[in-house]
């Protein structure tokens, strides 16, 4: 299981992005599952219509429909640790999305992050193991 920020969705995306390729190798060449949240494709979805346009950001939601990229839900008990993760993190600082992928990924046991957020990431200590493996 590999849990997907959204760095990498954007970068895959765009060809022109200077992590472009090292983003699509790790999403294409993953076992998987890759799974994010609703948050992270909330913020990829605005960033690629932004930068990339209509057809893009559709494109994300493809990745969705067809199985590619999974969106889990949240639950109360992550959005708990939403809150204490932001809070803890308050000098980072460590927002909601960022916050959502570290709870869904304590919760589902996954060890893996694809993000290009290792500055936060770095810091950020989750229940379930020492520190998250980032890639790419």
């Amino acid at each position: 299981m590999l849990i997907v920020d959204t760095g990498p969705l954007l970068a895959t995306a765009d060809r022109q992005d200077p992590d472009h390729v090292s983003c699509r190798t790790v999403l294409e060449e993953d076992a998987g599952p890759l799974v994010t949240t609703a948050l992270v494709i909330a913020e990829a979805a605005y960033l690629i219509d932004r930068q990339l346009g209509a057809l893009a950001e559709a494109a994300l939601y493809a990745s969705i429909v067809d199985g590619s990229l999974l969106v889990e839900d949240m639950l109360v008990e992550d959005w708990q640790r939403v809150r204490a993760l932001v809070t803890r993190y308050a000098d980072l600082p460590l927002g909601g999305t960022d916050a959502s992928l570290v709870a869904i990924a304590e919760r589902l046991g996954a060890t893996r992050l694809a993000t290009l957020n290792h500055r936060h990431f770095r810091v950020v200590r989750p229940r379930h193991v020492s520190a998250l493996e980032l890639l790419p």
